[in-house]
C-alpha cells in the first residue's frame, strides 16, 4: 500500500483517540465486574498492560515510518493475548452468562489499524483473526457471539474502502497540481512566444511577401513556421502530467501539419501512454527537421499514422533528394546523431523499431513502429 501520509494522518489520530476511549470503557467494566471474575487479582495486571500498550501504540503509530508489519503484527498479537486472558480471569461460566472480555471494544483498534495500513484485505484478515479469538474465548456460538465478529468485518470493509478513496484522491490531487503548474508555464511561454517569435515571423512573412528568389522562399517558410507555432501554443494541451496516462497521439502530431506537411490519421483517437506518445512525436519532429535541413524548400512530406491492436506505426515520407545508402553511417561516424539518437534512440528505448527506405533522387520514408503496452 502506498503511504498517503497527508490524508491518512487524521485516520491514525482517530485510531489513537478510539483506543484511549476504549481503554477508559474497559477500565470502567473491570471495576464494575471484577467481583464476578474467577481470578480477579489477575485483572489488574492485564488492565495495566492494556494501558501501557495503548500509550506505546499511540506514539508508535504517530510516526509513518513505524507503520510497518512488525508493529501491526505485534499490536494484533498483544490484543489477542489480552482477549485470550479473559478465559482464565473472567472464567468460562461468566463469559457464557454475557460478561464482556477484558478487551471489549479495545480489540477493534488493531483491526482498524490494519485496514488503514493495508486496505480492505488486511483489515478483513485482522478482523477474522480477532473474531476467531473472540469466539474461542467465549466458547459459545450463538447470534450474540457472532455479532462482534460481523461488526469488525464491516468496520474493516468500511475503513479499507475509505483508505482506497483517500489514495485515489491524493493521486488525483498531485496530478492536478502538476498539470496546473505545467499549464501555467505553458501559458507563460505562449505569451513570451507571442510577444517575440510570432511577431518576428509575421513581420518576415509580410515584408517578404511578393519578393522573388531566396527572400520570397524565406518569407514563405516564416509563414509556415508561424502557423505551426501558433497552433502549438494555442491548441489543445494533452494531459502529460502522468507518464502512464493515455493521450491521443494526434494532439501531438497535428501541429506539424502545414502547407508542405500533410498529416493523415485514423478516424478515432490513437491512444498511447503519455511518455510513448511524446517520444514518438519527438522522433517525427526530428525526421521533419532532416527534411527541412537536407531537402529543397517546398519539399512535400506525408505523415501517415496506422493504429493497430498491438502497435502503432508512423511513417514520414518525402519526395525530396533521398539519402545515399552509406550516408547515415557516415553521418553518425562524424558525430551527427540526428537519426541515431533523435529517431532510432527514442524509438528503441520504447521497444520499437525504425525502418528507413531511401535512394538518391527518390525521396525517403522513415517508418517508426512502437508496441502497445501489455494490458496484463
Amino acid at each position: 500500500m502506498t503511504e498517503t501520509s497527508g490524508l491518512q494522518t487524521p485516520l491514525w489520530r482517530a485510531i489513537a483517540v478510539y483506543r484511549i476511549a476504549a481503554l477508559v470503557y474497559v477500565g470502567i467494566l473491570v471495576v464494575r465486574n471484577v467481583g464476578a471474575y474467577e481470578r480477579p487479582l489477575f485483572a489488574w495486571p492485564v488492565l495495566a498492560l492494556t494501558a501501557a500498550w495503548t500509550v506505546f501504540t499511540t506514539y508508535a503509530y504517530a510516526v509513518p515510518a513505524r507503520r510497518k508489519p512488525p508493529l501491526l503484527v505485534a499490536d494484533l498479537v498483544v490484543t489477542m493475548g489480552v482477549m485470550a486472558s479473559s478465559a482464565v480471569i473472567v472464567g468460562p461460566e461468566a463469559l457464557k452468562d454475557g460478561r464482556p472480555t477484558l478487551a471489549v471494544a479495545w480489540h477493534v483498534a488493531p483491526v482498524i489499524a490494519w485496514a488503514v495500513a493495508g486496505g480492505r484485505r488486511w483489515g478483513i484478515a485482522a478482523a477474522l483473526a480477532m473474531g476467531a479469538t473472540d469466539l474461542v474465548v467465549r466458547n459459545h456460538y450463538d447470534q450474540a457471539a457472532f455479532t462482534g465478529t460481523v461488526l469488525m468485518l464491516l468496520a474493516a470493509l468500511a475503513v479499507g474502502y475509505l483508505v482506497g478513496i483517500a489514495e485515489i484522491s491524493q493521486q488525483r490531487l498531485e496530478r492536478a497540481i502538476q498539470l496546473e503548474a505545467a499549464t501555467r508555464e505553458r501559458e507563460r511561454l505562449a505569451r513570451d512566444i507571442h510577444d517575440s517569435v510570432l511577431q518576428v515571423l509575421a513581420l518576415v512573412k509580410r515584408r517578404g511577401a511578393g519578393l522573388d528568389g531566396e527572400a520570397g522562399e524565406l518569407a514563405r517558410l516564416a509563414g509556415e513556421q508561424e502557423v505551426a507555432l501558433r497552433t502549438l501554443v494555442t491548441g489543445r494541451i494533452p494531459d502529460l502530467a502522468d507518464d502512464h496516462a493515455d493521450v491521443d497521439l494526434m494532439t501531438l502530431l497535428d501541429p506539424y501539419a502545414s502547407a508542405t506537411v500533410s498529416v493523415a490519421a485514423p478516424a478515432g483517437a490513437v491512444r498511447l501512454p503519455s511518455r510513448t506518445a511524446t517520444e514518438v512525436a519527438a522522433a517525427v519532429s526530428a525526421a521533419l527537421d532532416n527534411v527541412r535541413t537536407h531537402c529543397a524548400p517546398g519539399t512535400k512530406v506525408w505523415v501517415l499514422v496506422e493504429d493497430e491492436p498491438e502497435s502503432v506505426t508512423v511513417s514520414v515520407r518525402d519526395d525530396g533528394c533521398g539519402i545515399a545508402p552509406e550516408r547515415l553511417d557516415e553521418a553518425e561516424s562524424q558525430g551527427r546523431l540526428g537519426v541515431a539518437q533523435s529517431i532510432r534512440g527514442r524509438v528503441g528505448d520504447l521497444g520499437g523499431t525504425v525502418r528507413i527506405v531511401s535512394a538518391p533522387g527518390q525521396g525517403t520514408e522513415v517508418e517508426l513502429t512502437v508496441p502497445r503496452p501489455s494490458l496484463g
